[in-house]
């Protein structure tokens, strides 16, 4: 019935989901499906063709979002009938969305219409711990339901509390468990911890250029944000130096491992003087460390360097499990620790033990080390792929971390005057989410640098569109 041959071969086809989009089209199209003619299950089809069930519910999703299939609860997925909807193409004639504040913030999280998410934070679906997850959610459906029909402690669930201490403690930094508070995520971590130690109109420090969504936090905190660049190797301390003495800042966040937009990590030495500089000056550091398990090396941990006493060190699982599962921690003296759970109580009470218990069971069964391995090593093949096009194309790369979702690059041809901005509404209408400079910037200045995720950024169209848009 559809005529699905998967090409594997990595930088030399589209991706899986958008050779099966193409491949239900072509059957549609030759008229071998036909309207309200019904379609595997995800599950029967990705046992079917020996692909992952992430990637066939996208590509039905995507399918469904173009008006070709449609989906009834209960009924699976059936071809749509004639007199439905208008159909899109795929995915010349793909309608954007509108490019505005609102959609960046939070739409952009479930829009799953557009065909190439080169801006994207996350990994492609197909990456993801398939196995594990439907382990761990087994695992859960025998766990007795009054075991977790109550609000969980407001620390978090013990059992991986204790495995976070644990892990940290063999990565040199010795932990307590009452050191370790459970969150929502690491985003929700950097509100809690921000909203603890820092009042409206104080000063902090940010890297330049910076994580967008937590310039956003500060920002609706009422924090007055100064920035500092961020070099191959770190923090410009000097600058840093100059930053603290004239503003009197009394926090600096910070991404040590495969910093977000930039990839980069920070060199020991650097480490060493950042922590001086905080010692010298009372700041808190604020360590935000998502990304270390996707490291390729050894990165210093600033929290191991410090015992904890001036940085608050915040991790999570979303980017190594699944970007749904918003589990995060944050790990500090324990004192704060019992301070940062008094305000989780107070702006959202306990966050859920259900999803805590699940990325612990994740984490226990086996292959969660063997699943790192594997991404680690996708990701530096990407890494090489997109360094190589970019290398064609003319752009200019910071770094090269070889690890890590993130290439930090300067467009090429006439946006590397003009800005990246109008590049990525032009981008838009093709149906190429880009992430330019400006979301990165703590002033929103266009500038010509993009954020390009690896992982999503082998697509020959991004490659096509940008030399058509006249960025190589």
């Amino acid at each position: 019935m559809i005529d699905f041959q998967p090409n594997r071969a990595r930088g030399l086809a589209p991706t899986l989901v958008e050779q099966l989009v193409n491949a239900i089209l072509r059957a549609i199209e030759a008229q071998t499906l036909r309207p309200g003619m019904s379609l595997p299950s995800v599950r029967e089809f990705a046992r079917q063709y020996g692909v992952s069930t992430f990637t066939v519910a996208s590509a039905y999703s995507r399918l469904v979002s173009l008006g070709w299939l449609a989906a009834r609860p209960g009924a699976g997925y059936r071809v749509a009938s004639p007199d439905a909807p208008a159909r899109q193409s795929e995915p010349l004639s793909w309608e954007p969305p509108r490019l505005n504040a609102g959609w960046l913030l939070s739409d952009i999280f479930a829009d799953h219409s557009i065909p190439i998410k080169s801006g994207c934070g996350w990994l492609p679906g197909e990456w993801l711990n398939e196995e594990g997850m439907h382990l761990a959610l087994r695992h859960m459906g025998r766990v007795p339901a009054m075991r977790i029909a109550n609000y969980g402690h407001p620390y978090g669930y013990a059992p991986l509390r204790e495995t976070i201490a644990a892990s940290l403690s063999a990565q040199g930094m010795e932990v307590e468990v009452s050191q370790v508070l459970l969150t929502q995520g690491v985003s929700h971590g950097l509100d809690m911890v921000s909203r603890t130690l820092l009042r409206p109109g104080d000063t902090v420090v940010v890297e330049q250029p910076a994580y967008a969504n937590l310039l956003q936090l500060l920002r609706l905190l009422g924090l007055r944000v100064v920035a500092v660049p961020r070099t191959a190797d770190g923090l410009d301390c000097e600058a840093l130096e100059r930053v603290v003495a004239q503003h009197q800042p009394r926090a600096l966040y910070i991404n040590t491992a495969l910093q977000n937009p930039s990839g980069a990590s920070i060199g020991m030495a650097n480490a060493f003087r950042i922590l001086q500089v905080a010692e010298r000056h009372g700041l808190w550091v604020i360590e935000d460390d998502i990304s270390r398990d996707l490291a390729p090396g050894v990165t210093p941990m600033l929290a191991a360097l410090d015992g904890a006493r001036r940085v608050i060190y915040l991790g999570g699982y979303s980017k190594v499990i699944s970007p749904s599962v918003r589990v995060g921690y944050v790990v500090a003296h324990r004192d704060l620790t019992r301070d940062f759970a008094r305000t989780k109580m107070a702006v959202g009470l306990t966050s859920p033990e259900i999803m805590e218990r699940i990325v612990h069971q994740v984490i226990r069964e086996g292959r969660y080390r063997a699943h790192i391995a594997r991404t680690r090593e996708r990701l530096a093949e990407a890494h090489a792929v997109v360094a190589g096009r970019m290398q064609q194309h003319g752009f200019e790369i910071y770094g090269r971390p070889q690890g890590g979702l993130f290439l930090w690059a300067k467009v090429a041809g006439q946006w590397r005057e003009r800005g990246a901005n109008g590049l990525a509404e032009l981008a838009l209408k093709d149906g190429i989410w880009l992430a330019p400079g400006s979301y990165f910037e703590v002033d929103e200045a266009d500038t010509p640098w993009v954020r390009f995720n690896v992982a999503y950024s082998e697509a020959p169209a991004l490659w096509r569109f940008m030399r058509d848009a006249g960025a190589a």
